[in-house]
Parts: structure tokens; C-alpha cells; sequence
């Protein structure tokens, strides 16, 4: 798994390239830690459309770190490509918790339009 943040008004994007399991979520975790200590305000794009498989493990540090974002009074939006992570979060009841969206340029209209 290969994970690259940056910053880009007005949020922090991270974007995921390769399976999210129990192999790569630490990395991952690592990676939304060190974006989140550094993110103000808390506006996180985590862009998974090059993301082909998500297992348990996977999917819990996206919940762990939405319910942290939303503690914190943030936003989180994880980008999504037609495929297994979006029938994942329907199959799982979390597509109604998550906010997503098709592309990076949407998501981060999305955030600017809110600011």
C-alpha cells in the first residue's frame, strides 16, 4: 500500500493506492494521525478509488478515524469508485454515515462550498 498526503485548500488529502487490510491499515492509520495533527481546520479527503480490497480490519480505521473527525467537529469524505469499498459500506449500513463522492475535484468543492 502507498499512502500521499498533502494539503489543498480547504482540506488534507490522503490518497490510497492498494489493498487496505489488515497488512496495510497500520500504515494508513499512521499516515491520518500525522494528517490530522496537522490539519486545521479539519477537513479530511481520504481518496480510496485506487483501492481495490477493504477487509474488517480496513474499514475500522475509517470508522475510528470518522468518529474521530466528528468529535473533533471536522468533515471527512472519502472518494470512491464504482467497486467492492462502496457495495462494502452499503452492505454494512456505513454509506449513511460516511459522506462520498466520485472525484477529488468534488470533494473538495464540496468542502469549499461549506467553509
Amino acid at each position: 500500500m502507498v499512502v500521499r498526503c498533502w494539503q489543498e485548500d480547504p482540506c488534507t488529502v490522503l490518497h490510497v493506492v492498494g489493498d487496505l487490510d489488515v497488512a496495510g491499515a497500520p500504515r494508513l492509520r499512521a499516515e491520518i494521525d500525522q494528517a490530522i495533527s496537522a490539519a486545521d481546520p479539519l477537513n479530511l479527503v481520504v481518496d480510496l478509488s485506487e483501492v481495490p480490497f477493504c477487509d474488517s480490519v480496513g474499514l475500522g480505521v475509517l470508522v475510528a478515524t470518522l468518529n474521530y473527525v466528528h468529535h473533533m467537529n471536522g468533515r471527512m469524505i472519502l472518494v470512491l469508485a464504482p467497486g467492492m469499498i462502496r457495495h462494502l459500506l452499503v452492505i454494512t449500513n456505513l454509506d449513511r454515515h460516511f459522506e462520498t463522492s466520485g472525484s477529488l475535484v468534488e470533494a473538495r468543492a464540496a468542502l469549499g462550498s461549506a467553509a
